[in-house]
């Protein structure tokens, strides 16, 4: 059979990775509210508490994953297959002793759960949290002795493959969970589905990176002296890989550890429909990453030129990440109350405010993403770690303070807060002197496009004050009323040519097929 060729692979990887997006978003709506009714609130609070916490162990990764490319790539310029292998036997070797660490460190807490959690857990809570952390521990464990397998297959742009992986798992693992659950097994039931499913993923990566990639180890020529090089080369993405996780995790940790459960369950929630709102932004800027480096590598570092082309781009995928997101967000704001209350059911009123503070300030960032990738291509992604860096201190320490005082809404602004300082102000100070970026030409293009929704907003919050909306029904039928007036707004006064042509070439491509 013919290979199929990287170009293929790469176009049916980003469309398999758009279904995975948009499988995951439409089985968390689905699946979440089933798995809250069965579980309870306790049950699912402990469940997020206890997978944030152990989830910290994949810091011990120190970004060596991402490393793994740039080596392999250089091999196999030079066609050195010889060096392909020993050094997969040295990344294999790393993450071993990575396996062992984690599983002493993974050990440790499971045991002794109550240093993390003190009396946030009762007795019956902790004594669950111990098995639920051991079962997530062994989980990560053989995550990190398989990584070597999933790196070698993304190197060699085999993104069928992976995606396709990752489509089925997402599925099968929402059917799996749900079985489980309605036989009364709760979160142990999950973790342990979860790791089955993990264990039959990676025979079939191992099985697929042997047979069909000819995938090689050479313990007996391995350059322990290339660990140096990997090292420095991974130090940043560790830095952001911790940033990440602490402004992404830490929230339930805290509310664990002082609120207890309950409230770990009310902010997931809030906190989940966040994460479905960043997942639409990531799906239009993750086409674009081929192109930024082109684009940054087209002209001489920090001309006129270069600084207008980048400029250019990053204010029209903005303007089109704005258009989308300004459309959720608003409609989180205006109808979020009634959809969490029908979603969720009782007990989960303060999630919408929630929602609200995590959701608002990061409109900045995700409208400004292709920006990291810009940072990347120019080889200044150091900014943003420091940055980053710097932002998870203040959403740490905001939200152990504000957490005692107003549970999982105080943990909320913690980490809003911290989103808005660091990318509302110091990023864009940022982009506009160090990354050759007309910071101010991107904010007057969103102010120009934020005219044309005023209206909407106001008749939004009208609906939202008099409107019936005590039915799903009634609640979708002022749902797609609101999309209507928005998107009449916004074509008429926010959108330009560019984007209107978009618009209606996609329509078209839809009527073709």
């Amino acid at each position: 059979m013919k290979p199929i060729s990287s170009s293929t692979q790469m176009k049916a990887g980003a469309i398999l990775s758009y279904v995975q997006i948009f499988l995951s978003v439409l089985t968390g709506l689905l699946y979440t509210p089933v798995m809250l009714r069965l579980m309870g609130q306790n049950e699912y609070g402990l469940y997020g508490t206890v997978n944030s916490t152990i989830a910290l162990l994949g810091l011990l990764d120190l970004g060596f994953t991402s490393s793994y490319i740039r080596f392999y790539s250089k091999y196999k310029v030079e066609n050195r297959q010889d060096k392909i292998n020993s050094f997969n036997s040295l990344f294999f070797i790393v993450f071993l002793i990575i396996s062992v660490i984690a599983a002493i460190i993974g050990a440790f807490i499971s045991l002794h759960p109550v240093l993390i959690f003190d009396d946030g857990l009762t007795s019956e809570e902790l004594s669950k949290a111990k098995v639920m952390m051991i079962l997530l521990t062994i989980s990560m464990i053989l995550g990190f002795m398989s990584t070597v397998f999933n790196c070698f297959i993304y190197a060699n742009q085999k993104f069928i493959f992976t995606k396709s992986l990752n489509v089925f798992t997402t599925v099968i693992n929402v059917v799996l969970n749900l079985f489980v659950l309605f036989l009364g097994y709760g979160a142990i039931g999950l973790i342990i589905v979860s790791l089955i499913l993990g264990i039959i993923t990676k025979i079939i990566t191992i099985i697929y990176a042997y047979k069909s990639l000819n995938f090689k180890f050479d313990f007996k020529h391995v350059e322990t002296r290339l660990f140096k090089s990997v090292l420095a080369f991974s130090g940043l993405i560790a830095i952001n890989m911790f940033v990440d996780k602490v402004n992404s995790g830490i929230d339930s940790i805290l509310l664990g550890r002082f609120c207890g459960t309950a409230a770990v369950a009310v902010y997931s929630v809030g906190a989940s429909l966040n994460s479905h709102f960043s997942m639409f932004s990531a799906a239009i800027s993750g086409v674009f990453t081929p192109h930024i480096h082109n684009l940054v590598n087209s002209y001489e570092m920090d001309s006129l030129e270069q600084r207008n082309a980048l400029t250019k781009f990053f204010v029209k995928v903005g303007r089109l990440q704005y258009l989308l997101l300004a459309l959720i967000a608003s409609g989180v704001v205006f109808f979020g109350k009634q959809f969490i209350h029908f979603w969720a059911g009782e007990g989960y009123e303060k999630s919408y405010y929630i929602a609200l503070i995590l959701i608002l300030p990061s409109i900045i960032s995700l409208t400004q993403n292709v920006g990291i990738e810009i940072q990347r291509a120019e080889n200044r992604h150091h900014y943003r770690a420091y940055i980053y860096g710097a932002m998870a201190l203040l959403n740490l320490t905001l939200s152990i303070f504000l957490c005692q005082i107003w549970e999982g809404i105080g943990a909320a602004i913690g980490t809003g807060l911290a989103s808005l300082v660091a990318n509302g102000i110091i990023m864009d100070v940022v982009y506009h002197k160090k990354i050759n970026i007309n910071i101010l030409e991107y904010w007057k293009n969103i102010l120009h496009q934020t005219l044309g929704m005023i209206g909407p907003f106001i008749i939004g919050a009208l609906i939202m004050k008099f409107a019936d909306m005590g039915s799903l029904v009634k609640l979708a039928f002022w749902i797609f009323v609101y999309v209507i007036i928005y998107a009449v707004f916004v074509w008429l006064v926010s959108m330009n040519k560019f984007e209107k042509e978009l618009f209606l070439g996609a329509i078209k491509k839809l009527k073709r097929h």
